[in-house]
């Protein structure tokens, strides 16, 4: 009985140690994920992480980098895919895809990410003054990408080229924690069961998607291939967990098996697949992250919009290369108002897949969009001939879309065959409307136009663009833009498909550039929606504007010239300047379209609302050498406040694509001012007592030469090697967070300004 004591003891002091242990190995990998999080993420994610190292999951560390592009223009033929998740599993399998080690489990000190942190705290940046030269800051620089057996060499050549790059070496305790972590074995910081409700609502969700009949089957892959980039989440909480959508080859409560494509509607190669979905261990990055609900309320919606209506689905289309990338044919039996209606809802998700999804990196993708415009949309209750599932049937051949191609060259003859097809569907929809208006006695007016049923924000937007990369918000915000868009349906349908779920990020350049190519199309089609609003009479002069000095292709577009775009709207005007009035009564308009959240009077005092009134107000070649986005922190007494300075360039036209600086005109620059972040990659930091922000204000107008604004950063910007920069990093984490909840991620700093 004694020893029987005695062993029982010994036991559970054995068990004891071993909970402790266990404790201490989650909390040592709980506060190394924070700092990968706060002092990693910021530059090693999404497809641009510098040599391939993603570090927002484990799984990232474990395959470690590459020095092959992801980014490559000067690509011939597609590129190898290393999708992390997604193309191959396991360690051993990317060392064979060439990737090499960052850890080194068997000797910790050795491995690359615990040399490069050594490497730094070694050589600390000066904290003071510009940085030593030799650091390299551009997007498109050449990467030294050091692996184990090559690190002697690389330490002696770049001593300060420790991590973080170009940034502030951790805090002594921050660097002791990640080399415990490290000496530990790296371990992955392991994700919980899942809760019983969550484990309810993932089956819900499983069971709903894989449905045998054929009409179930068909939504199940209308949703996958619009929503395959989400970021998934069935429960709100302050610390979600995150899935995605996916093919398996097995059925839901096994273990996912992948069905990896190149693109969503590639065949999955098997007959039989379900839609599952796949919990994401990962750290959220702002520049990719979509957040997106599932949840029994949105279940219920996708049952009453695709299931519960009357219609039959007669055969469930296959993937024919020729055909599955055409939504107009492969979904022409789902109803079309359902499938404009899954669109619109969230429609600022809707539109942040081609802002976020595959252009982490993408001027050439992006410079054919002004820098900052509105987008309003089609009322899906209203006559319309993209509704028509007739119409869109009669004109599937002239929406066909370009296919994703692996070879070397533009094919431009395909491009003008595309260019003539996309002329007869804009002549074919005005000719449906003049009819149908016509016998209704009528012309279109603003009840045509979508205000989100009295409740939805997603109504009225803005996309800004910030050279190359982009972003997009609920409501309107700044001052009157120099061009606005009104989409319809299929005009929404083909911008996903051309440059969501066709866009291959490892595709051939001539891929890339047809893509670019195709989007002209589109962007002018928008445009063109907008001015049938305006006075007939003022039409063409705004076109001329938009376009000057643009190829005939665009200035000559056949419908500018057409019957339709004489016909009157019946809207009546009466200042000089339709535009700015139209877009004042969509502001009232539509719901959410004033953006009060990022009215920067509701925050800031009445000086520094002036001043930025001032500064809002002050076109010109001052604002020329302001970054696309700026964060401004606006500290003083009670007073700690996010704002963001967007540069919006001015062009002469975006319907070239190369020489974009020819055809800048700096006088034309402006600045949008507003409460809060927008943009997922800052240029720059300022830090502003509130009192200075007039001063502030006076140095950016009187600025005019890149001189001027080297003193301005000294004055006020937060250099890269300022000892309190990733204090300024972590308080705008704080208010990111604060202002946008669950969308909100880590900001990315790879265009972040040195000096």
């Amino acid at each position: 009985m004694i020893v029987n004591l005695r062993s029982n003891g010994l036991l559970a002091i054995v068990l004891g140690l071993l909970s402790s242990a266990v404790v201490g190995a989650e909390s040592l990998a709980s506060q190394a994920h924070q700092l990968i999080e706060q002092r990693c993420v910021v530059c090693h994610a999404c497809y641009d992480a510098p040599c391939q190292l993603k570090m927002e999951a484990h799984e990232g560390l474990v395959r470690g980098g590459s020095q092959t592009l992801v980014y490559d223009s000067t690509r011939l033929l597609a590129g190898d895919l290393t999708r992390l998740f997604d193309d191959v599993q396991g360690e051993r399998a990317w060392r064979k895809k060439g990737f090499y080690p960052v850890l080194n489990a068997s000797e910790p000190a050795a491995g690359v990410l615990r040399r490069m942190l050594d490497l730094k705290q070694a050589n600390p940046l000066p904290p003071n003054g510009p940085l030593p030269e030799g650091f390299d800051f551009r997007l498109h620089r050449d990467q030294q990408c050091a692996k184990p057996g090559d690190f002697d060499q690389f330490a002696s050549e770049f001593p300060l080229w420790g991590m973080p790059y170009g940034l502030p070496a951790l805090q002594p305790d921050e660097h002791a924690t990640l080399v415990s972590w490290l000496d530990a074995g790296a371990p992955a910081l392991k994700q919980g069961p899942l809760s019983p409700a969550l484990q309810t609502e993932l089956a819900a969700w499983e069971q709903f998607l894989n449905g045998d009949d054929n009409k179930s089957r068909l939504m199940a892959r209308y949703v996958y291939e619009h929503l395959f980039l989400a970021t998934l989440y069935l429960q709100a909480d302050d610390r979600p967990r995150w899935f995605r959508l996916v093919r398996s080859a097995t059925p839901p409560g096994e273990p996912i098996d992948l069905l990896t494509t190149r693109r969503p509607f590639d065949d999955p190669g098997r007959k039989t697949f379900f839609y599952r979905l796949q919990a994401m261990p990962i750290i959220v990055a702002a520049k990719s992250h979509q957040p997106y609900r599932f949840d029994a309320e949105r279940r219920a919606w996708y049952q009453s919009l695709f299931l519960s209506p009357d219609y039959a689905v007669d055969k469930v289309p296959g993937y024919d290369e020729n055909t599955a990338g055409n939504p107009f044919t492969t979904f022409a039996a789902l109803p079309v108002r359902s499938r404009y209606r899954f669109l619109l809802e969230e429609a600022e998700f809707t539109i942040m897949n081609f802002i976020k999804g595959p252009v982490c990196r993408g001027q050439i993708a992006l410079n054919v969009i002004d820098d900052r415009f509105w987008v309003m949309f089609m009322d899906p209750d209203e006559l319309d001939p993209e509704l028509d599932g007739a119409f869109l049937e009669r004109e599937a051949r002239n929406l066909r879309l370009p296919a994703a191609r692996t070879g070397t060259v533009i094919d431009l003859l395909e491009w003008r065959r595309y260019a003539r097809g996309h002329a007869r569907y804009m002549r074919a929809k005005a000719d449906y409307l003049e009819r149908q208006y016509v016998e209704q006695g009528r012309r279109p007016g603003l009840e045509v136009i979508w205000d989100g049923d009295g409740d939805n924000p997603n109504a009225a937007l803005t996309i800004a663009r910030h050279v190359d990369t982009a972003s997009v918000v609920k409501g309107f915000v700044g001052e009157t833009p120099k061009t606005a868009w009104f989409i319809t349906y299929s005009l929404l349908e083909r911008i996903h498909y051309l440059l969501v779920a066709n866009f291959d990020v490892y595709g051939a350049a001539s891929h890339q550039l047809e893509s670019r190519l195709y989007m002209d199309f589109l962007r002018m089609e928008g445009e063109l929606n907008f001015l049938m609003f305006l006075p007939a009479n003022r039409r063409q002069a705004l076109w001329e504007h938009w376009y000057r000095n643009a190829p005939d292709s665009a200035r000559e577009h056949p419908f500018v010239r057409s019957d339709a775009m004489q016909r009157e709207t019946s809207l009546s005007f009466t200042s000089e300047d339709p535009k700015a009035e139209f877009l004042g009564w969509m502001r009232k308009r539509l719901h959410g379209a004033q953006a009060p959240s990022f009215d920067y009077r509701r925050t800031a005092s009445a000086e520094m609302a002036t001043a930025f009134e001032t500064l809002i107000s002050a076109r010109g070649e001052h604002n020329s050498f302001l970054p696309a986005v700026s964060f401004v922190n606006v500290i003083g007494p009670g007073r700690d406040e996010a704002y963001t300075l967007l540069h919006d360039a001015g062009y002469s036209n975006i319907a070239q694509l190369f020489r974009e600086e020819e055809r800048r005109l700096p006088k034309e620059d402006a600045v949008t001012v507003v409460a809060g972040l927008i943009g997922a990659h800052p240029n720059q930091f300022f830090q502003v007592h509130e009192k200075q922000v007039p001063l502030f204000v006076n140095d950016i107008l009187g600025m005019q030469a890149e001189e001027d604004f080297q003193l301005l950063r000294q004055r006020y910007g937060v250099r890269r090697n300022s000892p309190w920069f990733w204090s300024v990093s972590d308080r705008l984490h704080t208010l990111y967070r604060e202002q946008d909840g669950l969308a909100a991620g880590v900001l990315d700093y790879n265009r972040y300004l040195g000096y």
